[in-house]
């Protein structure tokens, strides 16, 4: 099996370093750093990885803007996002930007490593500190929140939906669980991602857990 190509995008050598330590194995290449989101753009001009490891504050180009150039050039580039940054607002933009993992810089080789393993099968991932960011985010009161989120009325069917795309269920696997056709299941998924303005199946995960339609462990 070939090596799964990795480019680390961080403007801390130490935090690439412990990343290079931990996927020191012939199951990973690291083909390339970059300090800044530039520099990481650049890079990938030449060679595509299939996992690109991105901090979020760094220096001449954010992650969060690198992610979305990342996406809409190069959509088959996976992305997890790694940062010091806990707060829901982050995590939600970087999810928003395309990414389909986030980690805290404090994680273990093994949260690497199934990160890498979740969004490689086309899952989303994120280390249980993430989450519980992500509920907190959602139950603290806030002026002028997401009211209207909060208002969007979904059916009982499109709820039903929702939930088992939050579980990573294919579209097959749904239709089986609610006994519809897979064209049927289509239509609800391009709903949801209409009504919730979300960008994708990470976005609609989100959603699902602010709703409480899932457990956030």
């Amino acid at each position: 099996m070939k090596p799964i190509k990795i480019i680390l995008v961080d403007d801390h050598s130490l935090i690439r370093d412990a990343i290079r330590a931990h996927l020191s194995t012939e199951n990973y290449q690291i083909i390339a750093e970059a300090g800044n989101g530039k520099e990481a753009l650049a890079i990938m001009e030449n060679e595509l990885p299939d996992i690109v490891f991105m901090d979020i504050n760094m220096p001449e180009q954010d992650g969060i803007s690198t992610s979305r150039e990342i996406k809409k050039k190069y959509p088959q580039v996976e992305i997890i996002a790694l940062s010091m940054l806990q707060e829901s607002q982050y995590i939600r933009q970087m999810f928003e930007a395309g990414a389909k993992g986030y980690l805290l810089k404090n994680c273990s080789e093994e949260d690497l490593k199934q990160a890498i393993e979740h969004v490689l099968e086309g899952k989303v991932y994120y280390s249980p500190e993430v989450s519980d960011s992500l509920i907190q985010g959602f139950v603290q009161p806030r002026q002028n929140t997401t009211a209207g989120s909060v208002s969007i009325k979904l059916t009982n069917r499109e709820k039903e939906v929702l939930a088992l795309i939050a579980q990573e269920f294919s579209n097959r696997e749904i239709a089986e669980k609610l006994f519809i056709s897979i064209r049927t299941v289509d239509a609800h998924r391009r709903n949801l991602l209409e009504k919730t303005g979300s960008k994708n199946a990470a976005g609609l995960t989100l959603f699902a857990l602010k709703m409480g339609l899932i457990d956030p462990k």
